[in-house]
């Protein structure tokens, strides 16, 4: 089964930190206990359009081909042992007497279609879909070059800008391909002063990370627990 093929690029991870183009504008919208950045749609570069990568899916390739490869293999012999005069696998027999025994609706007819189908979709799914859903695609300013960063060090680059904020306590980033959710912990400072700092010093480390789609921000601040 083929995979549709990305252009000839080349294809290299960049550091996690560094500058990066400005052009990315955030709208600031705050909601409750929290604030939230909704990136505007980002322009098109004269170096192309930053797609998302795609996953060379090696493993189920070689397991498909395998199976395959097998199943053809097993049944190829056992016609050439027929066509030459010998009986047929005694598996291959019993599976089409009882094939053709059972009817439609029986229990183990249903199960092994939808177990087939199931199968079948996710073939699908894998052969339509890029994958690498950890690799965030950045801009492409100049043509032929391709570039990507990875979610968890794109996390720990917000944290990092994160925990310079005074009165930050402690702080997680949870990031995703559409939104980078802040939570932090303030042990002094009112929460409205500390969130308002977050959004900026946060907003401004999504910019300079120079990502295609930058995504929304939503920061959570909150005191730390009581001890009992």
């Amino acid at each position: 089964m083929s995979e549709p093929q990305e252009p000839p690029d080349s294809t290299q991870r960049l550091p996690t930190t560094g500058p990066a183009a400005s052009g990315a504008v955030l709208d600031t919208v705050r909601t409750g206990s929290g604030s939230t950045h909704e990136p505007a749609t980002p322009t098109e570069r004269t170096g192309g359009r930053a797609g998302r990568f795609w996953s060379a899916r090696r493993v189920p390739a070689a397991l498909v081909a395998l199976l395959v490869v097998a199943g053809a293999g097993l049944l190829l012999y056992d016609v050439a042992a027929v066509r030459t005069g010998h009986p047929g696998m005694r598996w291959r027999r019993s599976l089409a007497d009882d094939l053709a025994s059972r009817h439609l609706d029986d229990v183990w007819v249903l199960t092994g279609s939808a177990v087939a189908a199931a199968l079948g979709l996710w073939l699908l799914l894998l052969a339509l879909t890029p994958g690498l859903r950890a690799l965030l695609p950045m801009r492409r300013d100049h043509p032929g070059v391709r570039a990507g960063l990875d979610r968890s060090a794109a996390a720990m680059v917000l944290r990092d800008r994160a925990a310079e904020v005074p009165g930050v306590q402690s702080v997680r980033v949870r990031m995703r391909r559409r939104r980078a959710t802040v939570r932090a912990v303030s042990h002094f400072r009112e929460l409205d002063d500390v969130r308002g700092d977050l959004d900026t010093a946060v907003g401004t480390g999504i910019r300079d990370l120079g990502l295609a789609r930058p995504p929304g921000l939503s920061v959570h601040v909150r005191r730390p627990a009581k001890k009992r």
